[in-house]
Parts: structure tokens; C-alpha cells; sequence
């Protein structure tokens, strides 16, 4: 049974007539559909007096076809639409904003992306950037609002300092901000001083904070090809921080971010010294697996599997912190981090773009103890939820 009802399916339900009479353009990728599987483009084009002129995709497309950190083409023509559509994700940084030839003679521009509730998943950094060039000029924007899908309670993880913004971190969030899209928008418009344009949020009905993606009745469709599951979702505010290394975060597997290890990783000991830290609401398993693309494709891994017992409990930077500090200390000389460019940035180095400033990789070298490290975050994390109240919709 269905029991939330995203923005788009609040659209649906008053049939556009907010959008009546207007020329516009989409934000949009595979997961923009209602709670009936329709498609965001195939719902507008039917909607009575709404002309679609321009479409965008974020990272990974329009159409969801393309790996993390692979530029994409704009879809050929008549594989989407009759529409123009436009990839927000090219070979440069400038590739990843609108511009304003794409934007003019537009009325309205709708704004319709699942994203998962952590600061380095690039579809909310895509959304400021249009709500940026909209503001340029004074073009009215409309987002749909979609639930968090690892729900909006728990807040987690270090906030992001200045000279640290990047694709992955556009602006000083927890990395578990725990905020939906409409949230973000808001908070956004008023720290951003987006005051130029009218920004209008058409939140979800029925959403509560505590819901995890399984309690809303609502289709899981992938947002980003890596993404597969809730499950996924759940663990990648921490997982996603094997970015910055060259241990796999489980690419090219089935079993994306829930995975991780490389080719000299020792299972068994890893594991071992894992489960002995006691990190609430997990359990880590040995396992060897084999990715089939990106790092360390084609060789057997050894690593672990993260096994989540109790959502509630779980604290998913904490355990990706540490996780990154056993596997570097386990793995001596033969562990890296990153240094080639990342998201469009060859400096600061990528762990440091995903943890919000080079602290924590420093206190990693150093030989900190993660517990240690992760007690530096507890006044920011308060101090993001104090923050974050005025912006709340549920």
C-alpha cells in the first residue's frame, strides 16, 4: 500500500496545473517517476498546456547509463523525447552547470532527482548549481520533493570547510545531512542568498523522518547505476569514502559499496579485527571477490561485507572511518590514496574532498585512533542539527 506521495505524484494529482501555460525544462534521470513507474517526461508531455523544451541530466545521464566519473554525451536524438536534452555532466567542471543560452526563454524549470541522503552524492550539488543559474536570471524554479531514503533523524559525519568545495561537497553539510531535496533547496536559498527567483518546493505527503525508502510503498528504481538497492544506500555514507583510496568500494560486483577490499587485503584478519571493534548495528563477514571493472578488475579481492542488523543503530561514517584507518594500517605500503583528479579537482586530494577538509586523512597518517577522530565531529553534528532546523518540511 502506498502511503507516501512523492511531489511528482502531487503534481500528478492536480494534473500541472501549476505548470499550465508555460515553457519549461527538466532535471531529471531513470528514478524520476511517480508511484506508478510513469516517467516525469512522459507524464508532461501529456499534461494539458505544458510545453517541455529543454531536458537535463545529472551525473551518470539522463537515462542512467554511464559509470561515476565518465562524461556523458547528450542522448541522440529521439532516445528521450521530442525535447532537447542536455548533459550536466561533461569532460569539464563548467560541463556541470546550465548555462544561461540553455535556461533563456524558459518559464519555469523543474527539478525532479531521488537522491540518498549524503553530501558527496552529486544530484544535490547538480540541483544548486541549477538553482544558481536560475537565480542569474530570475527564473523561477520548481523542486519536486522525494523522500530520504535512508530516512532523516540520524545526522553523521564532519562538516566541510572552506576551500574544500568541490562536485562531491558544495557546501558545509554533515556528510549524513538527513535532509530530503526540498530541504536542501531551502536551506540553500537562504545560505546561498538565492533571492533573485522564485524557488518553490512541492514537498511529499505523508513522509516522516524516521522512514526508511521500504516504509514510504514506493518503487525503488536506480538513481545511479551503483545504487542498486536501499541496502546500498544505507551503507554508501561511509562506503563511498574508499573513493579516495585504492582499496575497492565494491564496483563492478553485485554487491556495490557493501563490498570492499583489494587484491593483498588478508579476509579473515580484517574481519576479525573489525568485529572486535564493536561498531553498533553491524557485522562484518570475510569474503573474496572478483570486480569486474574499475579497481582491480579482473583479480580476486579479499575484504569484507557489511552485514547492517539494525538501521537504527548503525552509524555508517563511522564505520566507513573506520574501516579506511584497519584497512591502511593492515595493508602497509601497499595501501594509497587517490591522487589522481577526482570530480574535475586534482588538488585537494579525493579523500580529503569527501571528508570536507585533509583533518581526518592527517589523523589517519598520524596514527589516531578512529574513535578519536570521529569525537572531533560531535559538536558539528550538533551544530548542523541546530542549523538545519528552520528548513525542515517534516
Amino acid at each position: 500500500m502506498q502511503r507516501v506521495r512523492t511531489g511528482l505524484d502531487v503534481f500528478v494529482a492536480e494534473d500541472f496545473r501549476r505548470l499550465r501555460g508555460q515553457r519549461i525544462g527538466v532535471v531529471a534521470h531513470p528514478a524520476s517517476v511517480d508511484s506508478r513507474l510513469r516517467h516525469i517526461t512522459e507524464l508532461l508531455q501529456a499534461a494539458p498546456g505544458v510545453k517541455v523544451e529543454i531536458l537535463f541530466g545529472p551525473e551518470h545521464g539522463f537515462l542512467g547509463q554511464a559509470q561515476d566519473l565518465e562524461p556523458v554525451d547528450s542522448p541522440r536524438s529521439g532516445e528521450t523525447s521530442t525535447a532537447r536534452v542536455i548533459s550536466l555532466y561533461g569532460t569539464a567542471a563548467d560541463s556541470l552547470r546550465p548555462t544561461r543560452q540553455h535556461l533563456s526563454g524558459l518559464d519555469t524549470l523543474v527539478i525532479d532527482l531521488q537522491d540518498v541522503g549524503a553530501r558527496y552524492y552529486t544530484f544535490q550539488t547538480t540541483m544548486l548549481y541549477c538553482l544558481e543559474a536560475a537565480n542569474l536570471i530570475g527564473l523561477r524554479t520548481v523542486v519536486l520533493d522525494r523522500p530520504n531514503p535512508i530516512g532523516g533523524s540520524q545526522i553523521e559525519g564532519p562538516r566541510l570547510t572552506s576551500s574544500f568545495e568541490s562536485f562531491v561537497g558544495c557546501h558545509d553539510l554533515a556528510t549524513r545531512h538527513g535532509l530530503t531535496l526540498g530541504e536542501l533547496a531551502r536551506l540553500y536559498q537562504v545560505e546561498r542568498k538565492l533571492d533573485n527567483a522564485a524557488i518553490e518546493i512541492v514537498p511529499c505527503q505523508g513522509w516522516q523522518r524516521e522512514m526508511y525508502f521500504e516504509d514510504n510503498g514506493l518503487p525503488w528504481v536506480l538513481p545511479s547505476p551503483n545504487m542498486p538497492s536501499v541496502e546500498t544506500a544505507i551503507v554508501y555514507p561511509g562506503q563511498c569514502l574508499h573513493e579516495g583510496t585504492n582499496i575497492s568500494e565494491g564496483r563492478g560486483t553485485t554487491r556495490p559499496f557493501e563490498l570492499c577490499g583489494a587484491p593483498w587485503v588478508d579476509a579473515m584478519t580484517v574481519t576479525e579485527r573489525l568485529n572486535r571493534e564493536g561498531l553498533p548495528g553491524v557485522v562484518f563477514r570475510a569474503v573474496s571477490f572478483q570486480p569486474t571493472f574499475q579497481k582491480h578488475a579482473g583479480r580476486q579481492c579479499g575484504g569484507v561485507q557489511l552485514h547492517v542488523v539494525d538501521r537504527s543503530a548503525f552509524q555508517p561514517v563511522r564505520t566507513g572511518l573506520a574501516l579506511v584507518a584497519a584497512l591502511r594500517k593492515l595493508s602497509g605500503d601497499q595501501f594509497q590514496w587517490r591522487t589522481e583528479p577526482y570530480e574535475f579537482v586534482s588538488t585537494p586530494i579525493a579523500i580529503d574532498l569527501l571528508f570536507g577538509s585533509d583533518r581526518e586523512r592527517r589523523a589517519i597518517e598520524a596514527g589516531h585512533a578512529w574513535r578519536d577522530i570521529a569525537a572531533m565531529w560531535r559538536k558539528e553534528e550538533q551544530a548542523f542539527a541546530e542549523r538545519r532546523k528552520p528548513f525542515l518540511l517534516y
